[in-house]
C-alpha cells in the first residue's frame, strides 16, 4: 500500500469518527511512516522536526484570538449586532429577516474574496469578525455550515481564478513549475484555463445556499466573553475601529499576521479601551479560543513532512501514470484524484504544485492534452483538497470563528460540507475542462 493513501485514509476515518483531529493526524502520520518504510523512531523524529514549520502560523492564530476578544470588550461587536437586529425587526418580520440573511451572506462572501486578492490578509479577519456575529447568526437561525461554505468559497475560488494577491502567488508557482517540467506557458492563460473549474466551485456554493443549508438551525446563545454593561463609549468604539485598521495596515506593511495582531492589541492598550487589569485575562481567553487551530497546524506540518520523507508522494504520482495507459479521460480523472489525496494530506495547494507538476506535465503532453488543458489539470489537481482538508487554512479559518462558543464541529460542520460542495464539483468541472480545452 502507498503510504500517502494509508496515512490520509486513516486520518480522515478517525476524524469522521470524531477522534480529535490532532490525534488523527498523529496516528495517520505514524501509520504512513511505517507503511513507507520508516522506523517508528524515524517517523517520530521527522514528525517532531516538522512541527517548527508552522510555529509562526500557530502564534499568529493565538494572537488574533486575543485581539478578537479584546475587540469584543470595547463594545463594537455588540453595537454592530444590536444595529443589525433592528434591521431584522425582532417582531417577526420574515421579509426583514430574509433580507438580513442575504445581506450577511453577501457581506461575508465579499470580505472573504477580498481577503485573497484586494486586501490579502487571508484568514486574519475571521477570528475578529465572526465570533461577535454568532449571537446575530443565532437570532436569524442561520445554519453555520452555510457560513463555513461561504467563507471557504471566498478563501479558495479567488486565488484559483484571479492573478492578484494570493492568486498571483498561486499562478506564478503554477507557471514556474510547469515551465521547469517542460511546458512554458503565459500566466495570462491561467485564468482562462481555470475558469471552468472555478465554475464548479460556484455551482457548489449555490447548492449550499439554496438547497443544502437553506433551512433554519437553532443554536444556544452563549456568552463568549463578558461584555460591558450600559452605554458604549464613543472613544472605545473609535479606538476599536482604529485598532482593526492598524492591524490590517501593519500586517500588509510587514507581511506578518503576528505584527498585525500585536499592532491592534497595542492600540487598544495605549488608548485604554481595554483596562490594563483585565488585559491579560482577555488575551489569555482569546488565545485559548484559538489554541485548537494552532495545534492542528503544528500537527499538519509534521504529518506532511512524514509523507514527504517516505518518498511515496512521488511513487503515488508514478503509479497513477502507469495505470493510465493511453486513455485521456482516465488520465484526467486519476490525476485529479491523486491531487485530491496529496492536498488532503499536506493541507496546502501551494505546496502540492511542485510535487505533481513534475510528472503530470510530461504525462499530459505525452497523452496529447493541449497546454490549456494541462494548466487546468495541474491547477485543479493542486487546488483539490484545499477545501475539505482538516489541516487546510481554508477550513481551519472558518472553524476558528464559528466554533468560538463550542457549537461548531470542525469535521462535520466545516470539512464535510466543504468537501462535498467544492471538491466533488472541482473534480467534475476540472475533468470537463481537460476534455474540452
Amino acid at each position: 500500500m502507498n503510504a500517502v493513501i494509508v496515512a490520509v485514509f486513516i486520518m480522515l476515518i478517525l476524524s469522521l469518527l470524531r477522534v480529535n483531529v490532532v490525534l488523527s493526524l498523529i496516528v495517520g502520520a505514524i501509520a504512513g511512516g511505517l507503511t513507507g518504510g520508516l522506523t517508528f523512531e524515524k517517523t517520530i523524529e521527522v514528525f517532531t522536526g516538522g512541527l517548527g514549520g508552522s510555529a509562526g502560523v500557530a502564534l499568529s492564530y493565538a494572537l488574533l484570538g486575543g485581539f478578537a476578544v479584546a475587540i469584543s470588550k470595547t463594545g463594537l461587536p455588540n453595537l454592530l449586532v444590536e444595529w443589525v437586529l433592528k434591521v431584522v425587526k425582532k417582531n417577526g418580520d420574515s421579509k426583514g429577516k430574509t433580507y438580513s440573511k442575504a445581506l450577511i451572506l453577501f457581506a461575508l462572501l465579499v470580505i472573504a474574496c477580498f481577503s485573497q486578492n484586494v486586501i490579502p490578509i487571508h484568514i486574519a479577519f475571521i477570528p475578529i469578525l465572526i465570533p461577535p456575529m454568532l449571537r446575530l447568526l443565532n437570532e436569524l437561525q442561520i445554519d453555520r455550515r452555510l457560513i463555513a461554505s461561504v467563507l471557504t468559497f471566498g478563501l479558495t475560488a479567488p486565488y484559483i481564478l484571479l492573478p492578484v494577491g494570493f492568486g498571483k502567488i498561486f499562478h506564478d508557482i503554477l507557471a514556474t513549475n510547469m515551465a521547469s517540467s517542460g511546458l512554458t506557458i503565459d500566466t495570462s492563460d491561467i485564468p482562462v484555463a481555470m475558469l471552468i473549474p472555478t465554475l464548479g466551485l460556484v455551482v457548489g456554493l449555490l447548492v449550499a445556499i439554496f438547497f443544502s443549508y437553506r433551512k433554519k438551525r437553532e443554536y444556544e446563545t452563549r456568552e463568549i466573553v463578558k461584555a460591558e454593561e450600559g452605554p458604549y463609549s464613543k472613544a472605545g468604539i473609535i479606538f476599536a475601529v482604529l485598532s482593526i485598521i492598524g492591524a490590517l495596515v501593519a500586517q500588509l506593511a510587514f507581511d506578518s499576521m503576528i505584527i498585525g495582531a500585536v499592532a491592534g492589541i497595542a492600540i487598544l492598550y495605549i488608548s485604554r479601551s481595554v483596562r490594563w487589569n483585565e488585559a491579560d485575562a482577555l488575551l489569555t481567553e482569546g488565545m485559548k479560543m484559538m489554541a485548537f487551530i494552532g495545534f492542528v497546524m503544528l500537527s499538519a506540518f509534521g504529518f506532511a513532512d512524514v509523507l514527504k520523507a517516505t518518498g511515496d508522494v512521488d511513487t503515488l504520482v508514478h503509479q497513477a501514470a502507469d495505470i493510465i495507459g493511453g486513455s485521456k479521460a482516465l488520465a484526467a480523472l486519476l490525476m485529479l484524484i491523486v491531487g485530491l489525496l496529496v492536498t488532503m494530506g499536506i493541507g496546502s495547494s501551494f505546496s502540492t504544485i511542485p510535487i505533481i507538476a513534475t510528472i503530470f506535465v510530461p504525462l499530459s503532453l505525452e497523452l496529447g492534452f493541449s497546454p490549456m488543458a494541462t494548466i487546468a489539470l495541474v491547477g485543479t489537481a493542486a487546488a483539490l483538497g484545499d477545501a475539505g482538508s482538516p489541516a487546510s487554512d481554508s477550513t481551519l479559518g472558518p472553524t476558528s470563528g464559528l466554533n468560538a462558543d463550542m457549537q461548531h464541529n470542525h469535521i462535520w460542520d466545516t470539512c464535510v460540507p466543504t468537501f462535498l460542495h467544492y471538491n466533488i464539483p472541482l473534480i467534475i468541472f476540472g475533468w470537463i475542462a481537460a476534455m474540452v480545452l
